[in-house]
């Protein structure tokens, strides 16, 4: 099937907006609350500057990808006053959520925005669009976007979103493959707009804990990390691409859902939640929780990139489908006073052997291990905060006296960073470095080869056949610059 038509003919291919989304965000917000503005507003970044927002004003946000994450970062935003969701964007108008009966989409999103801003703001309306692009190009007055779209997607929301001017926060893992990260980073430098990676862990005083803990020494020298995770592929018994092809739903634009994808046949495999399990559309289990997980060590060591990544797949996989569980081991130098370390990372119900200062203790389904030379940190997962072993260890190497800064939350970190306060704890320099590394486990599971990342060239030494996993591969008209 044919791509998509070119963005600049898109205007003149798309169903008309309805009036209130032909409307700037400005004006719209004068007939909410005034209900008399004819006069269009001219907004405020071309007074200010690029991504001017004043510290005592509001942020206006468009939402573009509204499944499970995109509405469930909608309700943290209702906590803020100085927030407010003003557009949707997704290509599917409603759908049920898998395993229960709640409904995701655009227009499940929109009532519940509606609903929540309706009870300060009389007649409050939501702007609906089906194309994240033609919200762009026709909001031209929101301050910021929040992408929740699928992985395959996140670098081309990010790229064209920061590249209007707009402020961003971006789920993770920042893009589907080293190649967007790098450009997605590079993007963010240039326009310089406020960005924020959904790694939500980052903004608890539970990590801070933990990083305060191994950077005491409370467990002597760390050499060892292990992360794991439950998680593995959502369909069990895949053994390649689905079928036989089903109806697309009604109210879906399939095309527009695979955007830079090539075509495929419509399967309740890939939508609205299962597309993880696909490496044309996400990662895996690695690819979803690793810039959880392995958030901590890399904060808490400053690791660079690593100089060597090995990975094996446990179950099947293939140039379709993601296996259903996986160890990678990632070698990274030491400099200075950090010795050379080795993270394992597993997933898929794999774990590591239990260290025998942990006793009889079950390693929980999510967590991590700093094995030290006198002693083990255990975590629960991205967030948690520190248990040392052995027990008489603990006891007599308390918790060091906080010496990081606290959040006040991951996203009011994101708005205070809009109206041009600190960068937020995740902000993309940071995020995409980790994401980096996840990716780097990713390209050596895909290509069941050991990986020398030669971050100059972005290249895998001696690896030509990774280049197109690098680098990716993109529809006419869909191609990422």
């Amino acid at each position: 099937m044919d791509a998509l038509p070119p963005f600049d003919q898109l205007n003149s291919e798309m169903k008309p907006p309805t009036t209130h989304q032909a409307d700037s965000r400005r004006n719209f917000l004068r007939k909410a609350v005034a209900a008399a503005a004819t006069v269009q507003i001219v907004p405020r970044h071309v007074i200010g500057g690029p991504g001017f927002v004043a510290p005592s004003e509001t942020v206006y946000i468009a939402l573009v990808g509204a499944g499970g994450m995109g509405i469930a970062n909608a309700r943290k935003l209702f906590a803020h006053g100085d927030a407010r969701i003003v557009a949707v964007a997704d290509p599917a108008e409603s759908h049920l959520k898998e395993g229960n009966r709640e409904r995701q989409g655009r227009q499940p999103a929109i009532q519940q925005i509606e609903a929540h801003y309706s009870q300060t703001i009389p007649d409050f309306r939501c702007a609906e669009y089906e194309d994240f692009r033609v919200l762009l190009e026709k909001e031209k007055g929101i301050d910021a976007v929040l992408c929740a779209t699928p992985d395959h997607l996140h670098a081309w929301a990010s790229v064209l979103a920061m590249r209007a001017g707009k402020h961003l926060y971006c789920e993770k893992p920042l893009a589907h493959n080293l190649r967007e990260t790098r450009l997605v980073a590079e993007v963010a430098g240039e326009t310089g707009v406020a960005t924020q990676m959904g790694n939500q862990g980052t903004a608890e005083d539970g990590i801070r804990e933990t990083i305060e803990c191994l950077r005491s020494g409370a467990v002597g020298t760390v050499r060892e990390i292990h992360c794991w995770v439950g998680a593995g592929r959502y369909g069990a018994d895949l053994l390649g691409r689905p079928g036989p092809p089903q109806e697309v739903p009604e109210g879906l634009n399939w095309d527009l859902w695979l955007g830079p994808r090539e075509w495929r046949d419509f399967h309740p495999a890939y939508h609205p939640f299962s597309w993880r399990d696909f490496w044309p559309f996400g990662n895996g289990a690695l690819g979803d929780f690793g810039c959880h997980e392995l958030n901590a060590p890399t904060w808490a060591y400053d690791l660079p990139l690593p100089t060597r990544v090995t990975a094996h797949a446990a179950g099947l996989t293939n140039d379709e489908i993601v296996p259903p569980g996986a160890i990678a081991h990632y070698e990274f130098p030491g400099e200075g006073e950090r010795p050379a370390m080795r993270l394992t990372w597993y997933d898929g119900g794999l774990k590591p052997a239990v260290p025998e200062a942990l006793g009889d203790l079950e390693l929980p389904r999510r967590g991590a291990l700093y094995i030290g030379d006198r002693g083990v940190v255990l975590t629960h997962g991205s967030g948690t905060g520190p248990r040392i072993f052995p027990d008489e260890l603990a006891s007599s190497a308390p918790l060091p006296k906080p010496s990081l800064p606290r959040s006040d939350g991951h996203q009011r970190e994101w708005l205070d960073a809009c109206k041009g306060g600190p960068k937020a704890g995740s902000h993309f320099d940071r995020a995409a470095h980790l994401t980096e590394i996840v990716q780097l486990g990713i390209l050596a599971l895909r290509t069941g080869k050991s990986i020398e990342w030669n971050a100059t060239k972005l290249e895998a030494s001696g690896l030509p056949e990774a280049e197109p996993l690098i680098h990716g591969s993109y529809r006419n008209g869909w191609e990422l610059i």
